[in-house]
């Protein structure tokens, strides 16, 4: 029988499966091969990166500029990792396994559950279903990704922009990380014509110092009698 919590990592993974095919389609046509496509879902597994670096190279951008846009934007699991620490196994080999699905479904399945026990299957259950359905999501859309033709018509280029907005909503609710994003979007539409493609998203990190700054201040001010 399927306890509610793993029938909910079951269906995220199949929903985050369907991004899996947008990102199959987006990689085929912006001159990656299907092999490619696929080994970049099985080793690299963080949405947001892989559809960063996809877009850098359609767009005609550097090598280096799409390998720092991803690796940028997939250090968040590394803080994520230190989150859910508890959770992770004690030995190295074991660590570095369970470090392939510390991505953000797992981290935000896991951390839902009160019992440690639970949040453990909880992260796993999730981990595993997102990393199935992702990369049989990425099979699916690079191999029909010719048929489909241009994405844009589909609107399928609008994909990760929407799922990127969505992740950042929660974090502008509070001061620091509104202000991070005012500044960090702030500098990447003035970067745009003036830089290489990928570049803008390199130098919008700036506004993570920005928030990081503001957020420093915060509490200090709030101690002042």
């Amino acid at each position: 029988m399927i306890t509610g919590h793993r029938r909910d990592s079951v269906v995220l993974g199949t929903a985050v499966g369907i991004f899996g095919v947008t990102f199959g389609v987006l990689a085929t046509t912006s001159g990656l091969t299907v092999a490619q496509a696929c080994a970049m879902s099985l080793l690299v597994f963080t949405g947001a990166s892989q559809f960063a670096a996809v877009g850098v190279i359609g767009a005609g951008g550097a090598a280096a500029s799409a390998i720092g846009t991803a690796l940028l934007l997939a250090a968040r699991n590394g803080a994520y990792a230190l989150t859910i620490g508890r959770l992770l196994p004690q030995r190295v080999v074991g660590r570095l396994v369970a470090a392939q699905i510390v991505i953000d479904e797992s981290t935000a399945m896991a951390l839902a559950e009160t019992d440690e026990k639970a949040a453990r299957e909880s992260f796993y259950v999730t981990g595993l279903a997102v990393y199935v359905f992702w990369n049989l999501g990425t099979l699916l859309g690079a191999l029909t990704g010719e048929a489909i033709g241009d994405p844009e018509a589909w609107g399928l280029d609008a994909a990760f922009p929407a799922g990127f907005i969505t992740f950042v909503l929660p974090h502008v609710s509070e001061r620091p990380g509104l202000v991070a994003a005012l500044v960090g979007g702030t500098i990447a539409v003035i970067a745009v014509p003036l830089t290489p493609a990928g570049a803008p998203v390199l130098l919008a990190v700036v506004g993570s110092v920005a928030g990081w700054l503001v957020m420093r201040r915060g509490p200090q001010e709030g101690a002042t009698p």
